[in-house]
């Protein structure tokens, strides 16, 4: 009790710690675009996310997705016309850590001891290949721990971009892909999620340094950028929700909640809860069969019920209907 140890060195105070960091989130939702963000804020001093004060350090970014076409433009798109800083060094190429990608990396960091943050996007690049017979988890666990050494032994923060799993889950740790290895040997995991062709995004962390928080965010395309927003995550949550519900509906007027969550994807019970909210708030209609208009249209609730029936067959689309989609949805990266 009597020993004193030093205070974690935090690379984004609150939410990026000293030690090793899984950044997850579905494809294209905007992984790549959030850690080459915080890397250039963090190598210029700037606040991450636009508002959390972050000090200055020297930065390693590992784009091993990239082409150096790619990541010139993706660059000059996150720089926005400003110099880039000189504490970032860039690479799109590092051995498989027990190939001697460890050593790469500890190399940088004996060259940059003011260090703050290394980005590998993505891990699986670099984690290398299990050996024969060896179980799931404990590949999982060694190939975690290979590089929580390095974090470790220089006190820096490693930020692992990885993946979630296709399968949805109520706890956002379960969503990571692999075993419970990989979420096992972090510090910290941050789970990325954002509704297709929307804007606001939540973040999720959770860790031994961190408090459990949910982050709201709004991604800006035109600069590759995200921005922390006020107030509390869930609103922003159940905003998205309703307007995927309105806009759903515009396209197919007189569906059913069931019918509704069955083509967005969504939990019936919270469609038909924001279904019942919205139609006190006046942005929806229904009729006596259940079947729901948007507000500004009018309703079948004259039919007669009889005649209605079920609501009228739907094709299982994905979140959004193409009428509704835009650019983002053709090539945003990672």
């Amino acid at each position: 009790m009597a020993m004193d140890f030093p205070t974690p060195r935090w690379a984004v105070p609150g939410v990026i710690c000293e030690g090793v960091t899984l950044l997850a989130g579905p494809p294209k939702v905007g992984k790549s675009w959030m850690s080459l963000g915080l890397a250039l804020d963090i190598a210029a001093g700037r606040p991450a996310f636009g508002r959390i004060p972050a000090e200055q350090g020297s930065v390693l970014y590992l784009a091993l997705e990239d082409t150096p076409r790619r990541l010139k433009s993706r660059m000059e798109i996150a720089l926005g016309g400003r110099p880039a800083p000189a504490g970032l060094t860039l690479s799109i190429a590092c051995e498989p850590m027990p190939a001697g990608g460890t050593e790469q990396i500890s190399q940088w960091l004996d060259a940059h001891p003011d260090a703050r943050m290394v980005v590998i996007d993505v891990f699986v690049k670099v984690r290398g290949t299990p050996a024969p017979g060896v179980a799931a988890y404990d590949a999982d666990y060694t190939a975690m721990t290979r590089i929580k050494r390095v974090a470790d032994h220089y006190g820096v923060a490693v930020v692992l971009v990885h993946h979630v799993r296709k399968a949805a889950a109520e706890d956002f740790l379960a969503t990571v892909s692999g075993t419970n290895g990989l979420a096992g040997a972090a510090d910290a995991v941050l789970v990325l999620e954002r509704a297709r062709a929307r804007a606001d995004g939540v973040l999720h962390v959770t860790g031994r340094d961190v408090d459990e928080t949910d982050y709201p965010l709004a991604f800006d395309p035109s600069a590759g950028a995200w921005s922390l927003l006020d107030g509390n995550a869930a609103d922003y949550q159940m905003r998205d929700t309703r307007s995927l519900i309105i806009r759903y509906l515009r396209d197919y007027p007189g569906t059913k909640p069931k019918d509704i969550a069955a083509a967005l994807n969504l939990d019936a019970g919270t469609v038909r809860q924001n279904c019942r909210r919205m139609e006190t708030d006046g942005q929806l209609r229904r009729n006596p069969a259940g079947q729901y208009w948007p507000g500004d249209t009018a309703t079948a609730a004259t039919s007669d019920s009889s005649d209605s029936g079920d609501a009228p067959a739907v094709e299982p689309l994905s979140l959004l209907s193409l009428r509704h989609s835009t650019p983002d949805d053709q090539g945003e990266h990672q």
